[in-house]
């Protein structure tokens, strides 16, 4: 199933799902948000997909006619993984790391498909990173590398956006990587069932209609399940979580001469599966 937070006109976020090219809202059935539904992991998709059997044909809205958030729009923790595509290393001159090189952002960088990737008046070297990232489900802590399907809800995309100036000024990645509007997320969150192997999905990057980043997740260094067992070892796992797991070779600063983000620029991330990442860009309001 394809799961979304979106909005009517002016009215409060609603939890849906994709029902062809409808959305059917989720309040019916008993979830107000994507939250209150990852906690329940399959059991969730199993109550939906029993409740939809009710819901008639053509009911909902046209996917065309809402506004799309992100799927979670206010995550309770967005980790992000760096280094983790064995060419993005090489492409960077740094080593392949030998444990997760692991930061965060903050949940007030979140925006949705469509919305604006605002570039900052103090950064001039925004970057963009197409990324593939997995969502917590049932939460836990020392949770067993083997187990890590029964932790994961689900699946979504991420543009891991970056003031590279601002990254590389210190030891500590964040200031770099969580302004506002830097945490693209969505356009669906994909329930698991639906992808059968996340280490063999197609990911790529456009802008403006130009292929930047093409790669696959099986070239992931640290995989689901190692980055499941490694991130529960010192912390809880709650659901909601986001967990993004890095990004491919082709990113702006690496090239030659580098390809900063400017606005007008299009950025379009898709991964299989999952569907199409859609975000303009536009400088600050002056």
């Amino acid at each position: 199933m394809k799961f979304v937070t979106y909005r009517e006109g002016a009215g409060r976020a609603a939890a849906g799902v994709l029902r062809g090219d409808r959305v059917v809202g989720l309040s019916s059935g008993g979830f107000a948000d994507l939250i209150s539904l990852v906690r329940l992991g399959s059991e969730a998709v199993r109550r939906i997909t029993e409740w939809l059997r009710s819901v008639p044909e053509g009911a909902g809205k046209p996917l065309s006619g809402v506004h799309l958030l992100a799927p979670i729009p206010s995550p309770p923790k967005f980790i992000c993984v760096g280094l983790n595509y064995r060419d993005h290393a090489a492409e960077s001159k740094m080593e392949i790391p030998k444990v997760p090189t692991i930061f965060s952002k903050f949940s007030s960088s979140v925006i949705g498909p469509g919305e604006s990737i605002v570039l900052p008046k103090n950064s001039t070297q925004p970057d963009y990173e197409a990324e593939f990232a997995f969502v917590i489900g049932k939460g836990g802590r020392h949770i067993p590398a083997d187990r890590w399907r029964d932790h994961v809800f689900g699946y979504t995309i991420v543009n891991d956006v970056s003031a590279r100036d601002f990254q590389m000024a210190t030891s500590q990645w964040l200031m770099g990587k969580t302004f506002d509007t830097f945490a693209p997320m969505g356009p669906y969150l994909v329930s698991s069932d639906e992808i059968p192997d996340p280490h063999a999905l197609d990911i790529r990057l456009e802008i403006n209609g130009e292929t930047l980043q093409n790669s696959n997740t099986r070239e992931l260094i640290f995989k689901i399940p190692e980055l499941i067992a490694f991130l529960s070892s010192v912390f809880t796992l709650e659901p909601g979580d986001i967990v993004s797991t890095g990004t491919p070779a082709g990113v702006g600063f690496a090239r030659q001469p580098p390809r900063y983000l400017q606005a007008g620029d299009d950025v379009v991330i898709r991964v299989e599966g999952i569907g199409e990442l859609r975000n303009p860009v536009i400088a600050a309001a002056s």
